[in-house]
C-alpha cells in the first residue's frame, strides 16, 4: 500500500497491501488491488463489493490510461477508495478527481497550497463527473 498525501474521504485509511490484478483472482481475502498500465479495470467489476482500495499507477504523467480505469470503476458503482499513485502532478489533480479519484499518493510530495488551488480552480465543469459536481449544461437546461 502506498500512503496517500491527499485524501478526500471520511472513512479509515485502508492499510491492506495492494495485490496485482493478475494475482487478485487467486486471493480470496484480498481487499486492495493495484492497477498497472495495460491492466483491464473491467476484470475487477465482479469483485467491486469486496474491494476497499484500488490503487491506479501512473508511471509517467503522460500515461492517461488510469483516467479510463477510474471512470470504468466509478461508473460500475465502485464506492471504495480510488487512489492515484506514481507520477501524479499538480496539473492533473482536478481532472483525476473528476474521474473519481479520491486519494492521491504522488512519488514526489505536492505543495499543499498548490494542490488546493488546483482543485479549486474550476468550480464549474462541462462534462459529467463522478465527484458530485453538476455539469454547467445541466444547470442551464435542467
Amino acid at each position: 500500500m502506498t500512503e496517500p498525501q491527499l485524501r478526500f474521504r471520511d472513512d479509515e485509511v485502508v492499510s491492506d497491501p495492494a495485490v496485482t490484478v493478475d494475482s487478485f483472482g487467486d486471493q480470496s481475502n484480498a481487499t486492495a488491488v493495484r492497477i498497472e498500465p495495460g491492466d483491464d479495470a473491467r476484470a475487477l467489476l465482479p469483485h467491486l463489493d469486496r474491494l476497499r482500495l484500488i490503487e491506479v499507477n501512473f508511471p509517467a504523467y503522460t500515461d492517461g490510461r488510469g483516467y479510463s480505469a477510474a471512470r470504468i470503476l466509478r461508473e460500475a458503482g465502485y464506492t471504495g477508495e480510488l487512489r492515484a499513485v506514481g507520477d501524479v502532478l499538480i496539473d492533473q489533480l482536478s481532472n483525476m478527481k473528476r474521474c473519481g479519484f479520491d486519494s492521491f499518493a504522488p512519488d514526489h510530495p505536492l505543495n499543499e497550497a498548490d494542490a488546493k488551488a488546483a482543485l479549486d480552480c474550476w468550480p464549474d465543469v462541462y462534462q459529467a463527473t463522478t465527484d458530485g459536481r453538476t455539469p454547467i449544461w445541466t444547470k442551464r437546461h435542467g
